[in-house]
């Protein structure tokens, strides 16, 4: 096997185990016994998700899943911290 066969065999593995981690991440979203839970799993949703755009734009060979996977990388930072002042003080805007 040529080191080109094996990156690629490895991307794709590697989006499969992502793709398992976002289906977990997913069923603790849906399931999380208190909000927090929850929170945390929809985090760790956005943060699969832009790993396995990564991982599918190295895949394809195109830049443009990195830009998108910066976008969700924002508004996923976004949301959490929105999330998490909701939380704390039952208020989002001040």
């Amino acid at each position: 096997m040529t080191p080109e066969s094996i990156v690629a065999v490895a991307i794709v593995a590697s989006m499969h185990v992502v793709g398992l981690a976002m289906l977990l991440a997913l069923w603790r979203l849906l399931r999380g016994p208190t909000v927090p839970d929850r929170i945390l799993a929809l985090d760790t949703l956005f943060v699969a998700a832009i790993a396995e755009l990564m991982l599918f734009g190295m895949h394809l060979d195109t830049p443009i899943y990195f830009e998108a996977a910066l976008i969700i990388a924002m508004l996923g930072f976004v949301g959490t911290v929105v999330l998490s002042k909701y939380i704390l003080r039952r208020d989002i805007v001040e």
